[in-house]
């Protein structure tokens, strides 16, 4: 039987259907799309991954042509401004989740939650947000697979009504990692580090305008690639407040190649060790570079520094003089929701997350060498 391939029109053709809706605000995936296309095809995965792959662009798909089809109803949502927002990136795994954890837990900001991004038609009612009906039918389906894999929770401390990552929804223009980390794909990657990224974020903006329509607030955002784009960020968001997590690379980058390598045996049945190292070694260099480049253009004081072995060891005083830095106030209501959560979420709450960058063809001192420009200037806990 001949290799079955992804085909770009079929996919859009497949999300039209399951949709019942015609019109994309733009075409501006198209391009990535093709190129993520392309390059699963030249890596000839198994049947199995071609259907799961193709499940996720049609869902992608699928919640761009929502989004568009609800704001043209209510086209008055895209008025409405998105002030100040908080923008939480870094190397990734370095703490951007349980920063981006604390942060939502004060009631007084608004995080986009895991539920309201995977399915945001209708947005949700503001008193509504943990109680709404599709938000209780996800956290009894996380129940039961949590109870069935408990090591699942090891690798990522999420939830239904937890915020999760722009990356999932940025993903609908097809100019994201969350594609490349689909396999083995260095054309894509290739082709995303260099791309223009506007209208990524101009999407970003109107979905956030969408999940704020009955629902606003201060927004606190995170992806750790946010800090790739820093410049084309500030061009959509001028008034943006950015927060850079520093954790020990060599740690950083181990965890970040066992989680990618989840993904690949997820989406392709077959993981490639030595291209994670290389791969995850890099674009943990890329993340560094591009921040370093960019507090140097903006200025130093333009993006807030927090380091998670502080944010670990003592989380409600780090996050009192992250507010100080952000000019909020830490109110009391703030600190009682993060510590509710810090209680509710003690660390190895389901085991430890184990991994060794030899595994990946890696040892310090390569990625020490590789991070030299970042590691001399930022003085950052070791953990080895």
């Amino acid at each position: 039987m001949a290799q079955q391939q992804l085909v770009v029109d079929e996919l859009i053709g497949d999300a039209r259907r399951t949709t019942g809706l015609e019109r994309f605000d733009s075409d501006s995936f198209r391009e990535g799309l093709e190129i993520f296309v392309a390059d699963v095809n030249r890596s000839q995965p198994p049947q199995t991954a071609i259907e799961r792959l193709r499940g996720a662009v049609v869902g992608a798909l699928a919640g761009r042509l929502k989004t568009t089809a609800y704001l043209e109803q209510r086209p008055e949502l895209l008025q409405r401004p998105i002030e100040r927002p908080v923008f939480v990136f870094g190397i990734p795994r370095t703490g951007t989740t349980l920063l981006s954890n604390l942060l939502a837990a004060d009631p007084a900001r608004r995080s986009p939650l895991t539920w309201e991004i995977d399915d945001p038609v209708p947005p949700p009612a503001k008193d509504a947000l943990y109680t709404d009906p599709r938000a209780l039918a996800r956290l009894e389906t996380e129940r039961q697979m949590l109870a069935a894999r408990p090591e699942m929770g090891r690798y990522y401390r999420g939830s239904a009504i937890y915020p999760n990552e722009c990356m999932f929804f940025m993903q609908h223009d097809f100019k994201a990692l969350i594609w490349e980390s689909r396999g083995k794909l260095p054309n894509y990657r290739d082709w995303l580090f260099q791309a223009d990224v506007s209208s990524t974020y101009r999407y970003h903006k109107r979905f956030l305008q969408l999940l704020q329509a009955d629902a606003p607030g201060n927004w606190n955002l995170k992806m750790p690639s946010h800090g790739l784009w820093i410049q084309t960020l500030l061009a959509v968001y001028p008034d943006a407040r950015l927060i850079w997590t520093h954790r020990d690379p060599l740690t950083a980058t181990g965890s970040f190649c066992s989680i990618i390598a989840l993904s690949h045996q997820a989406f392709t049945a077959k993981v490639d060790l030595e291209w994670l190292g290389e791969n995850c070694a890099w674009q943990a260099r890329q993340h560094a570079e591009r921040i370093m480049d960019a507090r140097d253009a903006l200025g130093e004081e333009r993006i807030i520094d927090v380091h998670y072995a502080n944010l670990a060891r003592q989380p409600i005083e780090t996050m009192r003089a992250l507010y100080q830095a952000l000019g909020d106030e830490f109110t009391a209501q703030a600190e009682a929701g993060m510590r509710a959560w810090l209680a509710d979420n003690p660390q190895d709450k389901f085991g430890r997350h184990e991994y060794k960058l030899a595994q990946y063809g890696l040892s310090p001192s390569k990625v020490e060498a590789l991070l030299e420009r970042y590691l001399s200037r930022y003085e950052v806990e070791r953990e080895g």
